[in-house]
């Protein structure tokens, strides 16, 4: 049996985006030993979100932070992330502080206000 070389060396790879009006999920072949950043460039998702700077864009692979140099298995799914908008921790601190106001919340520990 003879086998096509250019497909033994070809992997499926999926890359997601998103924002709040609009989420892809591209699936593509590449070759092997291709890198994130390689691999992002080839499933066409910077033409239809030019927005994304991928110089500074965070990247994962299944949810879990990685390099623009490292390279996918097959099968991976490759996400880009956007930035955040809030910092958490102050968006915790700005709820907690309105729900002190609001007699939601003990002014000095912070739990639960009593009959709240």
């Amino acid at each position: 049996m003879v086998s096509d070389l250019n497909d033994t060396n070809k992997i499926t790879l999926e890359v997601a985006y998103g924002t709040p009006q609009r989420q892809v999920l591209l699936e593509f072949m590449a070759d092997e030993g291709v890198t994130v950043e390689q691999a992002i460039m080839i499933s066409g998702v910077l033409s239809e979100f030019p927005e994304i700077e991928l110089n500074t864009a965070k990247v994962g692979i299944w949810n879990r932070a990685c390099k623009v140099s490292d390279v996918p298995k097959d099968g991976d799914r490759i996400e880009i992330y956007r930035p955040l908008i809030a910092d958490p921790k102050e968006a915790r601190r700005r709820r907690a502080e309105k729900a002190k106001e609001e007699g939601r919340a003990n002014k000095v520990t912070g739990g639960r206000a009593k009959g709240a």
